[in-house]
């Protein structure tokens, strides 16, 4: 498994976990930040994605958390903080019910313990990403996403990094992974994280919005939750400096 480790050195290790269709170089906006404070971020490609390669079968949020609690294994920095956005935040999630003796405390970014829509429009939006990505393949989907999480005109660069991102991804993989997330149910099992808790949610967030992130907030013990004006759900790239504030706070504050 390929990961970006630029400080060996540093202490304390953090583990940060992508987005479905991106890769390790999305924490870009994070890694000045941490490394500042002399923080170990550990940033992985997860399998599928990025550098990672996967076998194409099987992929799973559970495999995929046991192949990740694997790699922080072998670097002998358990337990640690695991900070996880959308796909990463499920596993993120996954880790800390599965591995509860690897995490220290947990950061929730634009995520969900089950998304089940409530709203049509939700509905409708997630029903044909996958259509597409079955029927249309990635690219029609790629295009798709990109407009959705980065919506401004200014935010062209955003979006063709985002699509050249997921057209880098297996396509496998991808269709794989939107299953499992469509299936990802751990709400009835919340009560049984005990550590820290932080869920970070932008208010503009249109793909997992952000009454489906409050139950997160709601179900585990003691979980505390920072709302970001005018963050979407790539909340870590069009406010980096506030979602960076709220991290730091919550790792070293």
């Amino acid at each position: 498994m390929f990961y970006q480790d630029p400080n060996p050195a540093g202490k304390p290790a953090v583990l940060l976990l992508h987005g479905l269709g991106s890769d390790s170089t999305s924490w870009g906006f994070q890694i000045p930040a941490l490394l500042s404070h002399g923080i170990r971020p550990i940033i992985p490609d997860i399998p599928g994605f990025g550098k990672s390669p996967h076998n194409k079968k099987n992929w799973s949020i559970p495999g995929v958390a046991a192949e990740i609690a694997g790699l922080i294994k072998g670097l002998l920095v358990t337990p640690l903080p695991l900070v996880g956005i959308s796909m990463g935040g499920t596993i993120a999630l996954q880790m800390a019910l599965d591995y509860p003796g690897f995490v220290e405390r947990l950061v929730l970014v634009s995520t969900f313990a089950s998304l089940r829509p409530t709203r049509l429009s939700d509905l409708s939006y997630l029903a044909v990403r996958f259509i597409r990505a079955n029927l249309l393949g990635i690219q029609s989907q790629a295009e798709m996403v990109a407009w959705r999480i980065f919506p401004e005109e200014d935010q062209e660069p955003m979006r063709n990094i985002l699509i050249n991102s997921i057209l880098q991804s297996d396509p496998a993989v991808y269709r794989a992974a939107m299953r499992s997330l469509g299936l990802f149910d751990v709400k009835k099992r919340l009560a049984q994280i005990k550590i820290p808790t932080l869920v970070i949610t932008g208010t503009l967030d249109s793909t997992v919005p952000p009454p489906v992130q409050a139950v997160l907030t709601q179900k585990i013990p003691g979980a505390k939750q920072v709302i970001i004006p005018g963050g979407r759900h790539a909340v870590i790239v069009d406010q980096p400096e506030q979602f960076n504030q709220a991290l730091l706070d919550f790792l070293i504050g």
